[in-house]
């Protein structure tokens, strides 16, 4: 008898583990390390080709999932548009799914300015270590501050049309995608139903081929989080970490308090779809989330998690997760939040009742069409710093400091957006009728795991 295979979210969250285990011990010996590598010879050869090979495996790992974004999110939203053959419910399931990003974003920016006004981060740093972090820091937050600019609410709107669609497909222009694959989708519900029929299921037939080659990829995933996690670990240890604990406690914790009760509690009371139910289907995207720190590169995990795992129907999922990718950052709102607070407090500003409002209208707005790759909060973050009057030298300083940390909270705050837009797809499709059973959905399950093969919810298995 076959012995049963380990479940793969388990087998992402041993590599996790064992990246962890590695990147520490690497860590703590890095003077014999460099002094190894300074000497030379094949022992320093050897650290050398594995430093390089699990960096390669990594960012490979990474770049395939990025490489499906594009066109899963193209394929998927024209599925999704067009399969909405009504424009009434194009448009409310439209309008109720970026209502309710909207309101979550501003709800997760409020609570980590509300935690970080109790626990006054700031004023637990010493001013040694503020200068030294800064000084080491300061040449990368100069790179962040250059990249950043403040938003224009005509500008933001009128960036979401691309000139050029093939130019946005290119660049990754994920918003300009979605604006392109909306416009496509709708415009086949105008079309004759014999004309329009051969074009849905072309990309309804790419869609699946993508789902084909994430399940290809995915394959790989226990070994690239190791990667991944080691890498990270090693490079920044726990000493800067230990450092800044106040400040990375508040984001965490008002990160968890998203993620385990404001979204679960919405769920329960718009779906009635248990907490349990919700985090073992979505497990495997938020254990991802958290190793690549990208939204848009799990974003084919996330939605065969919310078809396969939980049971949303094919055109809620292929509308709204993607749409959520693209302007759903709620952890990455709360984060400004509290950094925002955290640097003015370093340096004795003290932010007015107005300023922290200026704070929440300008992180929404900033979250919108934000690529949802590693990194980009801290150049998000500049915008809300210089919206908020924040000087060149006291940012910079700032970002420096909080840079050594970025990457450990870039993993937590990725790993609530995702689990938002889950949420939100799930309420979406209730609110449809289009959300199966959990005993169709084990059903399902089962079946595919006999034949072999992918299938989809589809609206009549919806309770």
């Amino acid at each position: 008898m076959a012995r049963p295979r380990l479940a793969l979210h388990w087998q992402i969250l041993i590599g996790m583990a064992a990246g962890l285990v590695v990147g520490l011990v690497v860590n703590l010996a890095s003077a014999p390390i460099e002094g190894i590598m300074a000497a030379g010879g094949p022992i320093a050869s050897v650290f050398t080709f594995i430093a390089r090979l699990n960096d390669f495996v990594g960012d490979l790992f990474l770049r395939a999932l990025r490489f499906i974004a594009v066109p899963i999110v193209l394929f998927s939203l024209i599925v999704g548009a067009s399969s909405l053959n009504d424009l009434k419910k194009l448009s409310r399931i439209g309008g109720r799914t970026i209502a309710i990003y909207l309101v979550t974003t501003a709800v997760a920016i409020s609570i980590g300015l509300l935690l970080a006004n109790i626990t006054q981060p700031g004023t637990w740093l010493s001013p040694e270590l503020r200068d030294s972090l800064a000084a080491a820091r300061s040449d990368v937050a100069a790179t962040k501050m250059s990249k950043a600019v403040a938003p224009d609410v005509w500008a933001t709107l009128l960036d979401i049309v691309p000139k050029n669609p093939f130019k946005a497909l290119a660049e990754g222009n994920m918003l300009q995608v979605v604006f392109t694959a909306l416009a496509i989708g709708v415009a086949i519900t105008l079309v004759p139903k014999e004309k329009a029929e051969p074009v849905i299921r072309a990309a309804d037939g790419l869609t699946d081929t993508i789902i084909k080659l994430v399940q290809a990829v995915m394959l790989a995933a226990p070994f690239a989080v190791f990667c991944l996690i080691a890498r990270v670990m090693a490079s920044m240890g726990l000493e800067v970490l230990g450092a800044l604990l106040v400040y990375s406690l508040t984001v965490m914790g008002g990160l968890a308090l998203m993620t385990f009760i404001v979204y679960p509690a919405v769920l329960w009371a718009l779906a009635r779809v248990s907490p349990m139910r919700f985090f073992k289907a979505i497990a495997p995207a938020q254990l991802l989330a958290f190793s690549s720190s990208s939204s848009s590169a799990t974003l084919p995990v996330t939605m065969e998690c919310m078809e396969d795992r939980l049971g949303t129907s094919e055109e809620v999922t292929s509308f709204v997760v993607p749409l959520g990718a693209t302007i759903n950052m709620d952890g990455t709102a709360l984060y400004q939040g509290v950094a925002a607070i955290f640097i003015a407090q370093l340096y004795g500003i003290d932010l007015s009742f107005g300023d922290q409002l200026t704070i929440v209208l300008t992180a929404t707005l900033a979250s919108v069409g934000t690529a949802g790759v590693p990194g980009v909060g801290l150049i998000m973050l500049v915008i809300v710093l210089q919206a908020v009057g924040i000087d060149d030298n006291t940012m910079k300083g700032g970002l420096a400091i909080i840079f050594g940390v970025d990457r450990l909270l870039d993993m937590c705050r990725t790993t609530t957006n995702v689990t938002g837009d889950c949420m939100v797809t799930a309420v979406v499709a209730h609110a449809e009728g289009e959300l199966a059973h959990p005993d169709v959905v084990a059903e399902r399950l089962a079946r595919k795991a006999a034949v072999g093969f992918d299938e989809h919810p589809k609206p009549g298995d919806a309770d």
